[in-house]
């Protein structure tokens, strides 16, 4: 296991990682990306903890997304299956597991700042935390992706399901999009990864 751990997360992590996979009894899965979710959880018959990350992260996300599906486990253990999964009980539980992580010895400084900024109050997800998902990028390979935020006003962008849609007014903390076959109108996180078809005219 720590051979595989090496190709997907900071060497510095490693350790504390396969620690945390051997004490919880965790089966880890690392599996071809899904659009919808970095990592998940799953509690299996016969009492298994199974684990999945997608494998196209970079390290600092892959780590992020471990240590984040390591504390539903454990806050779901020790506070009870009743529990809301993204709520306070996951929140401590996720922070106390993160904290020894941060630090320059794992994470870059220039990724330091958001990360510590993150988790004074973890989000579901990273990527609704728009700086810290666009300070991660950064460590991404080259892809042909722009962000909801650098495409110009009325330029028509298209996401990972075929949709096409043209890019509106900023509403507050989303961008208000509409989808150009049916005119419906959807709400985008600015640092939604879409590809550019045309720019406004």
């Amino acid at each position: 296991m720590k051979h595989i751990l090496e190709k997907y997360i900071p060497t510095h992590a490693v350790e504390p990682v396969f620690g945390l996979i051997q004490v919880n009894n965790i089966h880890l899965k690392i599996v071809n990306e899904r659009k919808t979710r970095h990592g998940d959880y799953r509690h299996l018959p016969g009492g298994v903890h199974q684990i999945t990350v997608n494998a196209n992260l970079n390290k600092y996300r892959f780590l992020i997304t471990l240590v984040h599906e390591i504390a539903h486990l454990i806050a779901f253990e020790k506070f009870g299956r009743q529990i809301r999964p993204h709520g306070e009980e996951w929140k401590k539980t996720f922070q106390q597991l993160m904290l020894p992580f941060i630090r320059p010895e794992i994470f870059p400084g220039q990724l330091l700042p958001f990360i510590a900024r993150h988790f004074r109050n973890p989000k579901a997800s990273s990527d609704t935390d728009a700086h810290l998902s666009v300070a991660l990028k950064q460590f991404d390979e080259e892809n042909d992706k722009n962000y909801i935020f650098e495409i110009p006003h009325g330029g028509i962008f298209r996401i990972y399901n075929g949709k096409v849609f043209k890019k509106g007014e900023r509403r507050i903390k989303r961008y208000e999009c509409v989808e150009v076959k049916t005119g419906r109108i959807y709400l985008f996180q600015p640092n939604a990864e879409v590809e550019l078809l045309k720019a406004a005219n």
